[in-house]
């Protein structure tokens, strides 16, 4: 469903995502290979809880919304999606997942995905932003202005579509797995779900509740090698007192549409409301 890979440099910069974040961000100016990005993340990484924090919550909507998928119009370059199911209805509070995406790319990287697959049967509504740069913003030293446009448009969304404050979830490939988790655990007093496919680190601000946590991870990742990443960070999580399912498949960096599946029933066991007559 969703696969890509990368230069050596990148793979080199993954392997040792796990040691620590100044590692991390010393590495990262190399692997970004932007202009201007060096000086910014190569300096010591000590992101704190305001920098991470999400502050818009679900409220009573006070505009309409079609179904189907609406750009966010937030950004004239680097903007985002917001996807409502045929089956979402503005007298039923839905779920509502964050869907992020690798380095490299865009929110079409979701966008371009069988959406309706995923989230129709279940009446997910998905709002998929783009990052700022290249990459999210932890990549080139702290959270910030990537934290600032997901809450703007987390907002946008609460002002268009009744939410359910219950039936959270923020996801992400790669970069964006990893960004999940560390976005999501700094804010899991608001997430109750985080999913992360294929992720590199972990690295909250600070560690908020104890949001429910699904990994997965091919055996045969290039990019992000299973041994360095996704084996090394289920044992850490669990030891921190996260609840993790955790999902490996023979497969390469990619999100298969079985694994991606398999999440959402993960996250929502069943259905929450039936196909409209």
């Amino acid at each position: 469903m969703i696969e890509y890979t990368t230069s050596l440099s990148r793979r080199r910069f993954l392997g040792v995502a796990v040691g620590g974040p100044a590692a991390l961000m010393a590495a990262a100016a190399a692997a970004a290979g932007c202009a201007g990005c060096s000086k910014t993340s190569q300096a010591p990484f000590r992101p704190t809880e305001g920098d991470a924090l999400l502050r818009s919550r679900p409220a009573a909507p006070t505009e309409s919304v079609e179904a189907g998928l609406h750009e966010l119009a937030l950004a004239p370059l680097r903007d985002g999606f917001l996807y409502v199911p045929p089956t979402y209805r503005a007298d039923q509070p839905a779920p509502l997942i964050v869907l992020l995406h690798g380095a490299g790319h865009d929110a079409n990287e979701w966008a371009s995905a069988p959406l309706a697959q995923l989230f129709d049967d279940r009446g997910i509504v998905a709002l998929i932003p783009s990052s700022r740069s290249s990459s999210w913003d932890i990549r080139f030293g702290a959270f910030g202005p990537d934290v600032r446009f997901i809450d703007s448009a987390l907002a946008q969304t609460f002002r268009r579509c009744n939410i359910d404050p219950a039936r959270l979830a923020l996801a992400g490939f790669s970069d964006g797995a990893s960004y999940a988790l560390s976005l999501g655990a700094s804010n899991g007093d608001f997430f109750g779900a985080l999913m992360a496919f294929s992720p590199g680190f972990f690295a909250p601000a600070e560690r908020k509740g104890t949001p429910k946590i699904y990994i997965s991870h091919g055996t045969n990742d290039q990019v992000l090698p299973i041994d360095a990443t996704s084996r090394r960070l289920v044992p850490q999580l669990r030891q921190l007192g996260y609840q993790v399912q955790y999902r490996e498949f023979t497969g390469g960096h990619t999100v298969t549409m079985e694994v991606a599946q398999e999440a959402m029933a993960w996250w929502l066991p069943a259905p929450t409301m039936s196909s409209p007559r």
